[in-house]
């Protein structure tokens, strides 16, 4: 086992020795088109969550650097907006087909500061791709209408202007995505933006503004904020009139004081926050899908995604030969650093995490839920955590009103159809749900009952830049991606122009 490790750490020291001589691991803000340090020269260390080493630094920009970014993102707002469709489209392809060139870099760079298996990340290099691609062609898409008037001499339009400066603000689960699914689209519809990542995983999105110079995007359109500051310079954000709108993916607990804050300059909000997600398997279900279904929604990037599968409900009738079927298929999966070969199940983000997902599992197991694999840290140390099944738990459990974020599998028993509605609907979250059944039937009258934005039917995967995602209740405002997705940053302007 020493030997192994030592082994683990020699390969990530390698990787990141390697990745600390491309172009594309930068260790400054951008602003205005300019790679900078803080002001006052401070900076914060990024770790590898896999080895516990640091990666390396990056400057810890406060309010004032916040509002320069903001001054540079509206000076530029102003020659932006009035690039055509076209030249937008253009760029935005340019920078897609840039991204995709370097999807190994990208993806190890991710797996370095994130931890997810590199399978995973080089899936999320192509699904942040995409993202530019898709609201390149809605650039060319933007259009107004003209209407029949109350007058013979008079004609009614309205027509489609950019919002403005946009504050986005990224959680580290998606380092990737989550920049290119908000920033695509504020580009395309003309708008300019001013980007906080989280401060675990600022790399990446600093060698995607990399990519963005080299595709031509003017200095100034795209900004980052380094920081681990996060409540100042989200302050910032919401306390400038200078950005018209904010997005914002990360807690409800965060979500909420943002909107609190931004409703003194009334800004447009979208906010994709927590979840709570209902993973339904009813008795008339084929396991040949839904155990699969179910592995990916759950154990994808260790659990660490706000719309994986919280709690499992299974029918009574079908629930001992499916706890034991998932149970099986659970313990093939692979633990380790995400740059080894063949390992499916990388670190947790840091202690904390680590410590909520125990606390979930021990809360479960107070209550008498049973332990079938798992239930506590991985072997290797630090935050890896075995992936763990716990079955007989009871409603009153953490996991149906607290999102756990970890590779923990709670199953709930149920009777009837109707009881796995309302238990899946008795949470203040409405991100996502899935449920597994062969019944047309019931197909659509649990797709009409759930109280969520999104549902996944025989599938454990919802994201793709074709699907409106985002959710109700306390889960969020706003939709991301789809034909909806460019919306978000566009204004309607309405006119009547008379004449004789």
């Amino acid at each position: 086992m020493i030997s192994n490790e030592v082994e683990q750490f020699s390969q990530s020291f390698t990787h990141m020795d390697s990745m600390k001589n491309s172009k594309l691991f930068v260790e400054k803000a951008l602003i205005n088109g300019q790679w900078l340090t803080a002001q006052d020269g401070a900076t914060f260390d990024v770790y590898n969550p896999a080895s516990g080493e640091i990666i390396g630094t990056v400057p810890n920009l406060g309010k004032s650097e916040t509002e320069l970014a903001i001054e540079a993102a509206n000076e530029a707002f102003r020659s932006w907006k009035t690039t055509t469709a076209k030249t937008r489209h253009q760029l935005l392809m340019q920078w897609y087909e840039l991204i995709l060139n370097h999807l190994d870099e990208l993806a190890r760079l991710m797996v370095l500061e994130q931890g997810k298996p590199l399978a995973e990340a080089k899936g999320e290099v192509i699904y942040a791709a995409n993202f530019i691609q898709w609201f390149a062609e809605q650039a060319k898409r933007i259009h107004g209408t003209i209407m029949d008037g109350f007058s013979p001499t008079a004609q009614l339009q309205y027509t489609k202007e950019p919002v403005g400066v946009v504050g986005i603000i990224t959680p580290w689960n998606f380092p990737l995505a989550m920049i290119t699914r908000k920033v695509a689209p504020a580009l395309a519809a003309g708008c300019t933006v001013v980007i906080k990542p989280s401060e675990f995983t600022p790399y990446s999105a600093l060698a995607l503004m990399q990519l963005s110079i080299e595709a031509g995007i003017p200095a100034g359109v795209c900004n980052v904020v380094t920081t681990d500051r996060a409540a100042e310079v989200g302050q910032a954000m919401t306390a400038s009139k200078m950005i018209r709108k904010m997005s914002f993916t990360g807690s409800t607990r965060v979500g909420k004081i943002l909107l609190s804050q931004a409703a003194t300059t009334v800004k447009r909000m979208s906010m994709e926050l927590g979840g709570n997600a209902p993973f339904i398997v009813f008795d008339d279900a084929d396991f040949a899908s839904a155990i699969p279904a179910l592995m990916t929604s759950k154990f994808r990037n260790t659990g660490q995604t706000c719309v994986c599968a919280n709690r499992i409900l299974v029918q009574d009738r079908i629930y001992d030969q499916f706890v034991e079927q998932f149970t099986n298929a659970t313990k093939k999966l692979v633990v380790g650093d995400g740059l080894s070969d063949g390992v499916t199940q990388g670190p947790l983000i840091n202690e904390a995490a680590l410590e909520k997902v125990e606390s979930h599992v021990q809360h479960a197991l107070e209550l008498d839920g049973v332990l079938q694999l798992g239930g506590k840290g991985h072997e290797k140390g630090l935050t890896f955590f075995e992936p763990t099944v716990i079955s007989e738990v009871p409603q009153e459990s953490r996991f149906n009103s607290e999102e756990t974020f970890g590779p923990v599998a709670p199953m709930i028993r149920f009777k009837e159809e109707e009881e796995a509605i309302q238990i899946a609907n008795q949470t203040d979250y409405g991100l996502s749900a899935y449920f597994c059944s062969t019944n047309m039937s019931r197909i659509h009258r649990v797709l009409k009952e759930l109280e969520t934005g999104m549902v996944g039917v025989n599938t454990g995967m919802l994201a793709n830049e074709f699907g409106p995602f985002g959710g109700v209740k306390e889960s969020g405002l706003g939709r991301e991606g789809s034909v909806l997705g460019i919306e978000e940053y566009l204004e309607n302007k309405y006119s009547i122009i008379a004449y004789s």
